[in-house]
């Protein structure tokens, strides 16, 4: 399979997201996974017409049949990776009548029907959000209502522990001493040096810890941090920086030691971060800005029930210690009734803020779609 479409579309909605939500000053500590939201849009484009499946291929960066077919792939490649879990999972009523060619995109297993009765079916879908992440997101982030005709959901899970472990100084840091001084460098892009420190799991997950000039906006670090590792700008290593204080927190020097050797000491904060996004909220940026509208329905390759979004949240959560990283994100579309174009519309009114001082990309070594991001605040 050639990854690469995949991975850049992910990474893509990771970077304008992450520019959408910490886009200007300062901003609360948050997570957000768009590999989590990605696979939906591609499966919501492939049972969408009209003006909502045109907004939903420009959110996935490509068209709905090669979105819809590489959601499947990337779903399959990334819960075959060691320490990624990840899954899909389909809950309608059973009046729905859908459409054979759209539910066979979907994994085996993955359809489940509501049983009417809303206390019954939320502890159902709370109970699947939390088995399918370790118990790391106890709760569908999307409820569950008489008026609810679906809801397609995603699961992701990220686990590992350090090669190589930190000290906690139980004074709020967490240290360690490395001879390998190319795990550090120094990244050149447009707003200046952007420093990089990459901490390897024993599993394959990698977190690269990201760190820019004061002036620069959250999202544009996270942005510049991912344009990095794709190789878009250039990352000079930490063995072949110069001496001083080449980029944020860097100092390289000379000094005085019993050991010979070379050594990379890295400090730096244990961290927890949670955070829960409307993505109605950004609807334009995910897509969904025509599929919202109820006063017509927008997916007749889903069902023959006209349909339109009535949610689109997403619960996400990353711990950093100093024995490994776990992180894990569940992401929730529900689809209600869809009226004929003419009648009452819904208004809906959401709230946000976020902020924090250093990001961070959580990726697999053998896929680099970037599967969680973040900004901390020590």
């Amino acid at each position: 399979m050639d990854d690469r479409m995949p991975v850049a579309a992910v990474n893509g909605l990771t970077a304008r997201w992450a520019r959408d939500t910490l886009g200007g000053g300062r901003a609360g500590a948050t997570v957000f996974s768009a590999a989590g939201v990605w696979p939906l849009l591609g499966l919501l484009a492939a049972g969408a017409a009209g003006a909502a499946r045109a907004d939903l291929e420009q959110a996935v960066g490509t068209d709905a049949a090669t979105a819809a077919g590489a959601s499947g792939r990337l779903l399959a490649r990334l819960d075959a990776m060691e320490g990624v879990d990840t899954a899909v999972g389909l809950w309608t009523r059973a009046s729905l009548p859908l459409a054979p060619g759209w539910l066979s995109l979907l994994p085996a297993g993955a359809h489940g029907h509501f049983t009417g009765d809303t206390e019954t079916d939320r502890k159902t879908l709370d109970t699947w959000a939390a088995d399918r992440t370790h118990g790391m997101i106890p709760r569908m982030p999307v409820a569950v209502d008489r008026n609810t005709l679906l809801l397609l959901a995603n699961a992701l899970a990220l686990r590992t522990d350090w090669a190589e472990p930190f000290q906690d100084n139980h004074t709020g840091t967490l240290f360690r001493s490395s001879p390998y001084l190319d795990m550090a460098g120094v990244a050149a892009t447009p707003f200046g040096p952007l420093t990089m420190a990459k901490v390897n799991g024993t599993n394959g997950i990698e977190v690269h810890l990201l760190l820019g000039p004061d002036h620069v906006a959250p999202g544009e670090v996270i942005a510049a941090g991912i344009a990095a590792l794709d190789g878009t700008y250039q990352v000079l290593p930490g063995n072949l920086l110069p001496y001083g204080r080449p980029g944020p927190g860097v100092t390289v020097e000379d000094v005085t030691s019993f050991d010979p050797a070379p050594a990379l000491d890295l400090t730096t904060v244990p961290f927890t971060v949670g955070a829960e996004h409307d993505l109605l909220e950004r609807a334009e940026l995910f897509g969904l800005a025509t599929a919202r509208d109820s006063g017509a329905g927008h997916f007749p390759g889903v069902s023959a029930q006209p349909l339109a979004v009535g949610a689109a949240k997403q619960a996400a959560t990353a711990t950093f210690s100093a024995k490994g990283f776990r992180a894990a994100a569940v992401t929730a579309v529900s689809l209600r009734v869809g009226s004929a174009p003419g009648q009452a519309r819904q208004t809906r009114r959401v709230r946000v803020g976020f902020l924090r001082p250093f990001g961070f990309l959580a990726v697999h070594r053998l896929l680099p779609a970037v599967l969680v991001a973040g900004w901390v605040t020590p």
